[in-house]
């Protein structure tokens, strides 16, 4: 009861007019920034950080977190439309939600999206509300040493997304992890691979590499193309014809429930949040299925699960802040740091000292949910309306928005060459047959995962044991190893079997 009336407390605040219309706001500029690649949230939120002072603190977190989840709404839009993640946790939709919009199911994409995110989106808000407090203790468990085995797994699980060559996939991680080493080291303050260039001090942008990878690359491949018109072209005119159909919604409810709780979970650990989520979401879905070579060419649990994961992680994140006063991502500490401007700590007293504040951000994601679906419901057709934009324009609108994107993140020409560099990059490996999505993620996790190691190193006094004395530590080291030697050792039990079966009998006597 105690909850209920700490809701109803919420809802009071956040139903005022102020906050209804700063919440309204919040979800527009997340889903504007998350549908235009390379700004992403955490750069919109510093942007507009000497704008919250003016707001009171309540009203401010509000608004910074409707941008934030809003964002996980919008990235999958380009994601779908144009295989360009406009927020990096959109990157997974591209193998499946791009693959559909080309089979002419486009809306049914951006509606399994859509839905997919409100439920996990009110699934999170649930979860923070009933036991968030108690649930966030479990994010002081993970220290260095455990993250870093945490990553591990998390390596050897980028070896199955999609279809191909083992090795290939392990050549695009290692490529990543190399592209994540450029720039300063942190620890000894030294340059590597920086080649005299003062711009590589602070390495490559994610935006400019997904960008690159993803968005000038399909440009490029579409140049390839001499038919104008392609399978991607036709799709229903009719809002039913929009939305996903029965079997499609069948398929979705299962991976957006698990996404939902994954993403939940994951999004209270430190450097977990929406990305690391989706990625999880998406090797689970596959690794559970009946038929995993579907993934990658259009299923609907591959975009249902992901979508719900990144906005149920987006939305968890938010609990190691209010409860313990750790930032679990780089946006959630833009927001810490917002609430220090209004002279509020984080921490375990915060929601004794500002209830207000804290059930009232509780009370604002039900209502921001509301608010996007919607927003994006009825708007799934204007989306869908881009796919009838000649190719030659599409291309052009592409460039524009990677060029446009790469500018504004440090109003530097460098970027826009990085971004192209790594355009004709990804086409090269894509004729190659080279999946890039591996080789992204790796360069995500990579900086997470030296890091991390690092610091683990130097706990242990330089000896590697020290992953093994953890108990979760060891269970994630055991989890990746089974990962590594699963598939062969299943292979080998099966050709024994058949080698069995296959043996003659000896006559009864």
């Amino acid at each position: 009861m105690e909850i209920l009336h700490n809701l109803g407390m919420g809802f009071e605040i956040v139903l005022t007019p102020t906050n209804l219309l700063v919440a309204l706001l919040g979800c527009l500029v997340g889903t504007a920034v998350g549908v235009l690649p390379g700004l992403g949230p955490t750069a919109t939120i510093s942007l507009l950080l000497p704008i919250s002072v003016y707001l009171d603190r309540t009203s401010s977190i509000i608004l910074m977190s409707g941008i934030y989840y809003g964002a996980m709404y919008g990235g999958s839009i380009t994601s779908i439309l144009i295989k360009i993640p406009g927020e990096a946790a959109s990157v997974i939709t591209c193998l499946d939600g791009y693959q559909m919009a080309r089979k002419g199911r486009a809306g049914a994409a951006l509606g399994i999206s859509a839905f997919a995110s409100f439920g996990a989106g009110i699934i999170a808000t649930l979860g923070i509300a009933l036991v968030g407090p108690q649930v966030a203790g479990m994010a002081l468990a993970f220290g260095p040493v455990e993250k870093t085995a945490l990553l591990v797994l998390g390596f050897t699980l980028i070896l199955g997304i999609g279809q191909g060559s083992r090795i290939r996939m392990l050549a695009m991680v290692a490529l990543g992890l190399l592209l994540g080493t450029v720039g300063v080291d942190l620890v000894s303050g030294e340059e590597r691979y920086v080649f005299g260039v003062p711009e590589l001090r602070d390495g490559f942008g994610v935006a400019i590499v997904a960008m690159g990878l993803f968005g000038l690359s399909e440009v490029l491949a579409m140049a390839e193309e001499r038919d104008g018109k392609s399978e991607i072209l036709r799709y229903g005119t009719r809002v039913r014809d929009l939305l996903p159909n029965r079997a499609e919604t069948r398929a979705s409810v299962g991976p957006a429930l698990r996404g939902s709780v994954l993403g939940f979970f994951l999004g209270l650990l430190p450097g977990g949040g929406a990305l690391i989520s989706s990625f999880a979401s998406y090797m689970l879905e596959q690794r559970i299925s009946r038929h995993p070579e579907r993934f990658g060419t259009g299923t609907p649990e591959g975009v249902a699960g992901p979508e719900a994961a990144n906005n149920a992680g987006a939305q968890a994140s938010f609990i190691p802040l209010l409860c313990l006063g750790i930032p679990a991502n780089a946006v959630i500490g833009v927001i810490m740091g917002a609430l220090l401007v209004q002279g509020v700590t984080p921490g375990p007293q915060l929601i004794v000292e500002h209830p207000e504040l804290f059930w009232g951000v509780i009370a604002s994601m039900f209502v921001g949910n509301l608010m996007l679906i919607v927003l994006n419901v009825p708007l799934i057709g204007l989306f869908v309306a881009l796919l009838r934009v000649p190719r030659g324009i599409m291309a052009v609108l592409i460039v524009s928005f990677c060029v446009i994107g790469a500018f504004s993140l440090n109003n530097s020409l460098f970027d826009v060459t990085a971004m192209i560099g790594f355009g004709v990059l990804g086409y090269v490996l894509r004729k190659a047959d080279f999946n890039v999505a591996p080789l992204l993620l790796a360069f995500v996790m990579g900086p997470l995962f030296e890091q991390n190691l690092r610091q683990g190193l130097i706990i242990g006094f330089g000896d590697p044991v020290v992953f093994l004395q953890s108990p979760i530590s060891l269970g994630f080291l055991v989890a990746a190893a089974a990962v590594i030697v699963g598939p062969y050792a299943l292979r080998f039990l099966g050709r024994g079997r058949a080698e069995i079966a296959q043996a003659p009998t000896l006559p009864a006597e």
